[in-house]
């Protein structure tokens, strides 16, 4: 196969950026994206060029590391797949494949497609934890957690964190990546003792990161490649209402909690 990729070419981050475009040959259907990446790279190394900087880790759809927009689409046109696992096969031969970085103020450009994405860190960082003593794991059956409720923060913790969420969004917003952790901890006990409080920290971490407000697009929903519902902003708010009621009860003396 041979297609033509049109890339976000930007050298750091007070730098100009634009969009040129190479033609790739020698790529098999089965090659993913980024696979096609490392063929172009090797080109440019070759004619002596700067090659494409791109993140990427487990290759597997596990990580998250890979966000790309893909023809105008976090990771791509495909429902539920990472850009590491988007197949040359979906585009055919001659295809023009336009590839960027995601687009947000949170996620400053560093390098050609490369973002700095440490904004989720510092998000999990103010709540996205439970504080438990180090030591030996515990029986499985120690703790009884109903099969309904495990399998909801199951759904919730598939985040991979990986900001499609916010690329889709034209808000962009990352309440559905920051409602899948809280909603994760909140539907377990392990995660009941610092439940308020992590409510408030977390959703005020992504604010002074400045991320925007969600405003029910559902675009979120409709990017993760792990199929997070949009539900989990729904449980986000209310836990945030619940912890704000919690803390002026105390603020006011009556002992609530």
């Amino acid at each position: 196969m041979k297609v033509k990729i049109k890339v976000w070419r930007q050298a750091g981050p007070n730098e100009k950026g634009a969009f040129k475009t190479y033609d790739v040959d020698g790529i098999l259907p089965e090659m993913s994206l980024l696979e096609t990446l490392d063929v172009l790279n090797e080109q440019l190394t070759k004619a002596g060029e700067e090659p494409v900087a791109f993140d990427s880790d487990c290759r597997e759809g596990i990580c998250g590391a890979c966000g790309l927009m893909v023809n105008g689409m976090a990771h791509g046109p495909r429902r539920k797949c990472t850009s590491c696992e988007l197949r040359m096969r979906h585009f055919g031969e001659g295809a023009m494949i336009t590839v960027e970085p995601f687009r947000a103020r949170a996620f400053p450009v560093i390098k050609d497609l490369v973002v700095d994405r440490s904004a989720f860190d510092r998000i999990i960082a103010a709540g996205g934890y439970t504080s438990v003593n180090a030591g030996s794991a515990p029986d499985a059956n120690s703790i009884l957690i109903p099969k309904d409720k495990a399998e909801k923060a199951m759904d919730s913790a598939a985040c991979i964190g990986c900001g499609a969420c916010v690329a889709a969004c034209p808000n962009a917003s990352a309440s559905l990546f920051v409602g899948a952790k809280i909603t994760q901890f909140s539907l377990l006990p392990q995660g009941q003792a610092e439940r308020d409080r992590r409510a408030l920290r977390m959703v005020a971490q992504m604010d002074e990161e400045g991320f925007g407000n969600c405003s029910n697009h559902a675009e979120c929903e409709a990017a993760c490649p792990k199929g997070i519902s949009i539900s989990n902003i729904a449980n986000m708010r209310r836990e945030y209402m619940h912890a704000g009621r919690v803390y002026e009860e105390h603020a006011g003396g009556g002992g609530a909690g």
